[in-house]
């Protein structure tokens, strides 16, 4: 299993080369943006109700596993499965420290997650997503665990993920607000991305905060722009990063949505961008619907890494359906590939292996919990 440069080369290879074979802290940043409950913006979740836990779930499902009679099961996807399949796998599988944060949920996680003091987003059509005094917490929360993570770290890195539905839309409408070109660049969890679904709720809350307009004063205000348009998320985990990176290096677990974070950090000038590298699937970099390449060199100076992790080979038709544009990333998926095999050398057949041995325990406890639910067998 490789692992594939697409911005940055030289500044990718040396992060690589830096924080091979060491051991990283993974972390997961929970979220929750009203934006997820407008009909057919994201797949991740059959329906707006199931979208509602779909955060919840996955964060139950990374720590626990597959058990039976979870209090949140993992909801219905469209087609596919869940991406936190392959980051418990890896987790799990290699016994790195696991830390989840809520930054932001409609209801408490039923597993332990370190509250940031933050709250759900309205949706980003409202221009008003979150208030300024909840973003400048996130912040400062963020600011103060990226400092204690990174004294977890010692000589290596953390890798910061995300569970936040909707947050592909978040992300373009934060990009946006900086003043970059992100159209038609972002992607989503659809095979083919909705551009125009998002851009129309972006436009709409851009233009409700005042953020169309180059001589608005919020516009060099980088944390004004995801309070108006963003997600809590996005706001922990550059305060997170920013602090971690003048100590450790930080892998920021995503695609579309890290790229955001990134061009957040960025903006704020507060990291030691050296130290940063965004690192994804190669579903989410080689997304013909999306550029997120192109995207990458928009923001700047971002080492862009992606696991070529292929599942075409998978038993499940439900992994097979990430080689046809369905899912492709979350909860760190594409980050925890890059560091299983950066760290413990694991080849494609071997992760491959794990993730299909977590998704068969996971049937065996469906089937024992509720048989007559079996319809549609992965």
């Amino acid at each position: 299993m490789s692992i594939t440069i697409h911005a940055q080369l030289r500044a990718g290879y040396r992060w690589l080369e830096r924080y091979r074979n060491t051991r990283p802290v993974f972390v997961c940043v929970l979220g929750f943006t009203e934006t997820a409950l407008v009909p057919g913006i994201s797949a991740a979740g059959a329906t707006p109700d199931d979208r509602r836990t779909t955060a919840i779930a996955d964060a139950e499902f990374l720590i626990d596993g597959p058990r039976l009679h979870p209090k949140y099961p993992l909801p219905p996807l469209s087609v596919g499965v869940s991406p936190v399949f392959i980051a418990r796998t890896v987790t799990a599988g290699l016994n790195w420290p696991v830390y989840l944060f809520s930054a932001g949920l409609p209801q408490q996680p039923t597993v332990r997650a370190i509250p940031l003091g933050g709250c759900p987003a309205r949706c980003v059509s409202t221009g008003d997503a979150l208030p300024p005094a909840i973003a400048q917490t996130l912040f400062a929360r963020g600011w103060n665990w990226g400092e204690r993570l990174a004294r977890a770290a010692a000589d290596s890195y953390i890798i910061l993920s995300e569970c936040v539905v909707g947050g592909t839309t978040t992300a373009l409408a934060v990009l946006a607000g900086l003043g970059i070109d992100a159209f038609g660049k972002v992607n989503s969890s659809h095979p083919q991305c909705n551009h125009a679904q998002k851009w129309e709720l972006v436009h709409t809350g851009l233009a409700r905060a005042g953020l169309l307009d180059d001589c608005s004063t919020n516009r060099s205000d980088p944390l004004a722009i995801a309070s108006a348009v963003g997600d809590p998320m996005q706001i922990a985990v550059a305060g997170m990063a920013s602090a971690a990176s003048h100590r450790c290096g930080v892998l920021l677990a995503g695609g579309t949505q890290m790229l955001a974070v990134f061009a957040l950090l960025q903006a704020l000038d507060r990291a030691n961008s050296q130290r940063i590298a965004v690192g994804t699937t190669r579903w989410v970099a080689e997304d013909p619907t999306g550029d997120t390449a192109g995207l990458a060199r928009a923001i700047g100076t971002v080492p862009l890494l992606a696991t070529d992790l292929s599942l075409a080979a998978a038993r499940h038709t439900a992994l097979r359906s990430y080689e046809r544009g369905f899912v492709k990333e979350g909860v760190g998926a594409g980050g925890c590939a890059i560091a299983a095999h950066l760290s413990a050398d694991w080849s494609n057949a071997q992760l491959l292996a794990g993730i299909e041995a977590t998704v068969d325990a996971y049937q065996h406890t469906r089937y024992q919990d509720r048989p007559q639910a079996i319809t549609h067998p992965l």
